[in-house]
């Protein structure tokens, strides 16, 4: 039987090179070529044409499609006038948006796999890829409740400008709060799983599809959290422990649904106290945990 260790285990910084490397190996085995001109993998862009070609749509549209698409890019309703299936929709929309807004302004600001001269270079270029890849099981997550008119809509020219300027630090200095944000969004599809048979106990065909799309997404999140673990010493360990509560709250309260659909306080608790233990087997058999947050430093990823 394996076992893990906190996400915040001590690592040396020889152990932490050596998990880079074993990083890049899992994440093209896993993820396949870059398709650097279309922003995707070919092992991704193949599930996504399975998903696709499985074509599963809801039994039923939402009960007011207009209520979406009036609040999905900005809350103009009461979200207390919205029923929970709509709220659950408009709040994956404004949560993949961020990530979108995100990765589209850093993606020209970073070098290109040709222009990498090292290996955290060439998977923070694969890296944006697969977030890129998220993006489309989202759109199709969106198309399973017969809602075809989304567009991804940027964030603003301030968040523009904070975006395409976080490349620009330095890496001690970027490092915790982006993984921070790895954290937040680990956290977050472990409780949107839950959320599932709640919301969705009316639609077992397209919630099987979702948590199928979901579960897809979280493998990857869970080994981005790892990878992201990587690159922090032990003072930016401190300093990511005290960004976790900040960084959660202000996250979310701009997002209006999560008052009414997560738990924030016990998100921050996991997100706290994580522990690769707290991961189904399925998901951790596909995805990747560094050696020092094993039971056995020296044993090669992923975890079978």
């Amino acid at each position: 039987m394996n076992v893990y260790r906190s996400i915040f285990s001590p690592a040396t910084a020889q152990e932490r090179r050596d998990n880079f490397e074993d990083y890049w190996i899992y994440s093209q085995d896993h993820s396949g070529e870059i398709l650097e001109g279309e922003k995707n993998l070919t092992r991704k862009k193949d599930a996504l044409a399975r998903f696709q070609d499985r074509s599963v749509r809801s039994r039923q549209p939402l009960a007011e499609p207009e209520r979406f698409y009036r609040n999905y890019v900005r809350m103009v309703d009461d979200p207390r006038s919205l029923d929970r299936k709509t709220l659950l929709l408009t709040f994956l929309y404004k949560f993949a948006r961020h990530e979108w807004a995100g990765i589209s302004a850093v993606w020209d600001g970073i070098p290109t796999m040709a222009q990498s001269r090292s290996t955290t270079e060439k998977i923070s270029r694969y890296h944006l890829c697969e977030e890129f890849c998220h993006i489309r099981l989202f759109h199709e997550m969106f198309r399973t409740f017969q809602l075809d008119r989304i567009d991804w809509v940027p964030l603003g020219k301030w968040m523009g400008r904070v975006y395409r300027y976080l490349p620009k630090l330095p890496e001690s200095t970027m490092s915790p709060p982006a993984f921070v944000s790895e954290l937040m969004g680990l956290t977050l599809y472990r409780h949107l799983d839950r959320l599932l048979d709640d919301i969705l106990a009316d639609e077992p065909e397209a919630r099987d599809h979702i948590r199928t799309m979901l579960r897809e997404i979280m493998i990857d999140e869970l080994a981005h959290t790892g990878q992201r673990r990587n690159f922090i010493g032990p003072i930016g360990i401190a300093v990511s422990r005290r960004m976790i509560v900040p960084m959660f709250r202000m996250f979310y309260r701009d997002l209006p649904e999560s008052t009414y659909l997560l738990d924030v306080d016990k998100m921050i608790e996991e997100a706290a106290t994580f522990d690769y233990s707290a991961m189904t087997p399925d998901v951790i058999a596909s995805s990747w945990v560094p050696s020092y947050c094993r039971s056995e430093p020296g044993a090669s990823a992923p975890i079978a």
